[in-house]
């Protein structure tokens, strides 16, 4: 197969309506506008905005004042005490492992360590974010800690 032999899948091609081209190709003289009327005139008929005369929808609902950052990340927040409470001493914490705990439902969102409560525990944390507070704490009880990248 060459270039040239290159053709449409029959019937995925329609020819254009050519309106106001003559009685015989049946959308001659008004073109498919009926006659006289709003909707025969150039520019004629009402824009999307029009309702027959209803307050319009968008004029109807509330403001929704700013914009929404499509690129957002967004963290699963897991504070210290929880770590606290079901790890134990020496234990490898990962996104996984946390889903396996029952602190996070799903393990391909991003989590973020927070520092609320005390750490006594060393653990090894492998997390997207941590607060400074929570990486103090961390260090303070002989853990470590390794922020994971992004996934996009």
């Amino acid at each position: 197969m060459k270039l040239h032999d290159l053709k449409p899948a029959p019937g995925s091609k329609k020819a254009k309506k050519r309106i106001g081209r003559g009685m015989a190709s049946g959308t001659g003289k008004t073109s498919g506008r009926g006659t006289k009327g709003q909707g025969a005139r150039s520019g004629g008929g009402k824009g999307p905005y029009f309702e027959g005369g209803q307050l319009p929808l968008v004029r109807r609902l509330p403001f929704r004042r700013g914009f929404t950052n499509i690129w957002r990340t967004e963290y699963k927040p897991i504070n210290l005490d929880r770590l606290q409470e079901k790890f134990g001493d020496g234990t490898e914490v990962t996104p996984e492992a946390l889903v396996e705990a029952g602190l996070i439902k799903r393990s391909d969102k991003a989590v973020a360590i927070l520092g609320n409560g005390d750490l006594t525990i060393a653990l090894t944390i492998k997390a997207h974010r941590f607060s400074k507070s929570a990486q103090e704490k961390i260090e303070a009880a002989g853990g470590t800690i390794e922020v994971l990248p992004l996934s996009s």
